[in-house]
């Protein structure tokens, strides 16, 4: 793994002894912290709460919430953009584009995105956006799989999850998706890595609270794909789980592996209700 891409030491100490330090202290008569109800109590934020289910947004800085707010800022939009252009070009021995089958994006892709990760007996197991795309591309239009993370395949993510943009997260993780959830589920709370760390120590024992110049949201799904202003460049959800990975020094997974797609599927089920902002804007 490049040096560049593990955390720092000085870093690493600051998010151990940083994590120990925060007592999220409970306000009177609830389950939240401070900063989690301050949050509930703007009115600004009405939309992007649901239950206990808080979206990313509401962590973000006013700038970044303005840059995803504005589509014409929105440097995700570009993605969705190339997607477009991708959904009608033809490729494959088949002589087919994504159109051929589907039409109208706008009307057939429309809630299909936060459905996803759902069980696909082809493959028997679960299939993300991405798998289910390379499906149709190997299936029906007899092309080769778009490479994960390649423009191509952003854009082809970002333009279908871009039809249920503000339609609520809807996964299933009952019938034949249920082991897999219980494998995402496993994979959240274990803890990995030279720091021993586990998904919910961040994101749920201490969701609002700030480590350093960190802010910790809750994790939720319900913007990704997304740009990322770290990234300066527009990325996955595995993309992030990798980082978070070799952010606690453990050793990260392929992008679109069954670890990881397990773990997407969790997640997404966390954030069940929550709007789908997708392509948002992450810090």
């Amino acid at each position: 793994m490049p040096h560049s891409r593990i955390l720092p030491a000085a870093a690493a100490l600051m998010l151990m002894s940083g994590l120990a330090a925060c007592d999220n202290k409970q306000t009177a008569g609830s389950n939240e912290n401070e900063v989690l109800a301050q949050y509930r109590a703007n009115p600004k934020f009405a939309d992007r709460i649901v239950g206990d289910k808080f979206s990313g947004y509401v962590f973000a800085s006013p700038e970044t919430q303005t840059m995803q707010d504005d589509d014409f800022e929105n440097p995700g939009m570009l993605a969705v953009q190339d997607g477009e252009t991708e959904w009608s070009t033809v490729a494959g021995s088949a002589g087919k584009s994504c159109a051929s089958c589907h039409g109208d994006a706008a009307k057939s892709m429309k809630g299909v995105a936060v459905t996803y990760p759902k069980f696909e007996p082809k493959r028997g197991k679960l299939a993300n956006i991405e798998h289910r795309i390379n499906l149709c591309r190997t299936e029906q239009m007899k092309a080769p799989e778009l490479k994960w993370e390649s423009k191509p395949l952003l854009g082809l993510t970002a333009y279908v999850e871009y039809q249920s943009r503000g339609l609520p997260i809807s996964v299933k993780v009952d019938g034949a998706a249920q082991p897999f959830f219980e494998e995402g589920k496993k994979f959240y709370y274990t803890r990995r890595g030279q720091m021993d760390i586990a998904c919910n120590q961040c994101h749920e024992a201490n969701a609002g609270m700030s480590i350093g110049v960190e802010n910790l949201s809750q994790g939720q799904s319900n913007g990704y794909p997304t740009y990322r202003l770290k990234w300066q460049s527009f990325g996955s959800l595995h993309r992030r789980f990798e980082g978070c990975n070799e952010e606690v020094r453990a050793q990260p997974f392929p992008r679109g592996s069954d670890e990881y797609t397990n773990l997407e599927l969790f997640v997404a089920w966390r954030g069940n209700g929550l709007k789908s902002e997708a392509p948002s804007v992450r810090r």
